[in-house]
């Protein structure tokens, strides 16, 4: 379980407004309809788990500014994301980390088979590393969802906008077309974490 401070982040919302009506997976010459990236303001303090995961596998938080913000959106790419966000939401089995480990919340990569949340995530990102993405156009992120509670996403930055990876669904959606609610993600510039000032968008995509 992702545990946040909501009060906050709530207090501090910005409404973005969008298209009522958008088709997420429609595609331009086969690859996803562009999008605005989000901004970062200012630093952020990590969550307590995942300074914990990072001193136990500290090669998977590290930030190498030698590779690119961002990463060029090929048809290629997209459908590599596609495949690895499908697979990986069908082959871990959810569980809480109560369950799981005993513990209210713990990150790992679900080298067994269960997971929460942040557990799907650090899982999407080390294969799509495998398969050449650069890890710091890949931000683990943390938002709060449609139920109100705190979730990790990770989303891949592009040259066609941010593109958000998620457990909850299948389709692979721009960032401001979750429904969600952004509160902060891994920083690209150093090893620590971004504030995204609890910005706020619609759902106009309802698709898996």
């Amino acid at each position: 379980m992702l545990s946040i401070h909501r009060g906050s982040v709530l207090a501090a919302l910005i409404v973005i407004a969008g298209a009522t009506q958008v088709q997420a997976q429609t595609q331009v010459a086969g690859l996803p309809v562009a999008s605005a990236p989000i901004m970062a303001s200012g630093d952020a303090r990590a969550p307590y788990a995942w300074t914990d995961f990072c001193k136990r596998k500290p090669s998977e938080c590290l930030v190498n500014a030698a590779e690119p913000e961002q990463v060029e959106m090929t048809a290629k790419l997209w459908k590599t994301m596609v495949a690895l966000n499908g697979r990986a939401n069908r082959e871990i089995e959810a569980v809480t980390d109560q369950d799981h480990w005993g513990v209210v919340d713990r990150w790992d990569i679900p080298e067994d088979g269960k997971g929460d949340c942040e557990d799907y995530v650090l899982l999407k990102r080390k294969r799509l590393a495998e398969a050449g993405v650069p890890r710091r156009a890949m931000r683990v992120t943390v938002v709060i969802d449609e139920e109100n509670a705190g979730h990790a996403v990770l989303m891949v930055r592009t040259d066609r906008g941010d593109y958000i990876l998620d457990n909850k669904r299948n389709a692979i959606l721009p960032w401001n077309q979750t429904g969600y609610v952004y509160v902060k993600r891994e920083s690209q510039m150093q090893t620590g974490w971004t504030s995204l000032g609890g910005l706020a968008t619609a759902t106009v995509a309802s698709v898996r």
